[in-house]
């Protein structure tokens, strides 16, 4: 037995919690925009799923900084994700800090984990309904 099958968070599924001021905002944005629908919900909570792992869109008084990355999709192709999301409507951030530029949207992160077996990442960043950041990547091998 090694350490992450006697620790009980290591074994666990891990899920991400988006808060939404407006709800139905955020389910016409999510499905409207980035084409993805709830797999379940209830009073205050949109489920969904995307390479089965579950993310919930909650309704909150509270909203996000949007400062920082709170989800981010591991896509194959990000040019190929980005030209699509743009198509529907969605808009990327523009960063230009030291070490740290998009350029068309993308930016080229130096150096990755070792154990994803790449050198680097694509990666680009947007805003849902709700000022939630959100991104996506591409693995350089």
């Amino acid at each position: 037995m090694d350490a992450d099958d006697r620790n009980i968070l290591a074994r666990s599924r891990v899920a991400t919690r988006l808060p939404a001021q407006d709800l139905d905002r955020a389910r016409r944005f999510y499905s409207g925009t980035l084409g993805l629908d709830p797999v379940d919900e209830r009073p205050g909570g949109l489920l969904y799923r995307c390479g089965g792992v579950d993310f919930v869109v909650f309704r909150s008084t509270g909203a996000s900084s949007g400062a920082f990355t709170q989800m981010g999709w591991e896509v194959d192709d990000v040019e190929t994700a980005v030209a699509e999301l743009r198509r529907r409507g969605v808009v990327f951030e523009d960063v230009d800090a030291p070490g740290f530029r998009t350029r068309g949207g993308i930016a080229e992160v130096e150096g990755n984990y070792p154990s994803k077996g790449a050198s680097g990442e694509r990666g680009a960043w947007f805003r849902d309904s709700e000022g939630n950041l959100l991104g996506i990547g591409e693995p350089v091998r």
